[in-house]
């Protein structure tokens, strides 16, 4: 059953949110700030992954998504794409054991099908050696992109229901949702971005109709649990009116 949608429905609200997406942006910066080589910013990053896990985990967050590879990544530096492939292959075989020591359920969301054999294989295997963990959700987005997601949901939706193609009003929002790569999670609560750039850069442009948008200067590898203790406050302080004005959550109250 898809999620219930915030454009349809108010969904619950509470000081930390349920669901967190994060852009880990800012891994070439910090290395190039410090005289290095762009991957050593990449590598440094895996350890600001472990951190984050390890503080949502802590701290009650029911879903942690976290953007590592977008669709359009590829248009990079060859030797850098490479980097990054190698690194996502080390971190598998690397810390699939400890996401099951903590109780951590792993997927791995997006257009899989252009990595090589191997990686694909750790994934398949991370993803069932993990499959009934539920202390924590967490989502990789890899080779990752919103507009596909929403294109490869609407594929899918004619493909199962040919007969929408003659009747295209029969699609409402709740038929497509159900085909989105994410439809097992809530929308996001909040999102994240590191590094100082205020954009989503086509990260589950669907699912953050109405999420909290949250920009943080830190550059990924420099991100832990102090920073996300102050954007959960940002956030604690929010008000979240899903269309309704602040006098209706007053007389909520």
């Amino acid at each position: 059953m898809p999620v219930s949608s915030s454009t349809l429905d108010i969904p619950e609200h509470s000081s930390v949110p349920r669901h967190l997406a994060i852009i880990m942006d800012g891994n070439g910066r910090w290395a190039t700030d410090r005289f290095l080589p762009r991957t050593a910013g990449h590598m440094r990053g895996v350890q600001a992954v472990r951190r984050v896990v390890e503080s949502c985990g802590r701290r009650g967050v029911e879903f942690l998504t976290l953007f590592a590879f977008s669709s359009e990544n590829w248009r990079r530096p060859q030797e850098e794409v490479s980097l990054l492939m190698r690194l996502f292959i080390q971190t598998l075989e690397k810390e699939v054991g400890k996401l099951q020591e903590q109780g951590v359920r792993l997927r791995i969301v997006g257009d899989i099908g252009r990595f090589e054999p191997r990686l694909q294989e750790l994934i398949r295997d991370a993803e069932e050696s993990t499959v009934h963990n539920s202390t924590l959700n967490l989502t990789i987005a890899a080779n990752y992109g919103g507009r596909w997601d929403i294109l490869q949901a609407t594929q899918r939706l004619l493909a199962q229901h040919p007969e929408y193609a003659a009747h295209p009003e029969r699609i409402d929002e709740a038929a497509l949702a159900g085909y989105l790569s994410m439809a097992y999670a809530p929308e996001p609560d909040l999102f994240i971005r590191t590094g100082g750039e205020q954009r989503i850069s086509n990260f589950l442009i669907w699912q953050l109709a109405y999420t909290e948008l949250y920009f943080s200067p830190a550059y990924w590898p420099d991100f832990g649990p102090r920073d996300i203790d102050d954007a959960f406050a940002w956030y604690k302080d929010r008000e979240r009116r899903f269309g309704r004005t602040s006098a209706q959550l007053a007389d909520k109250n």
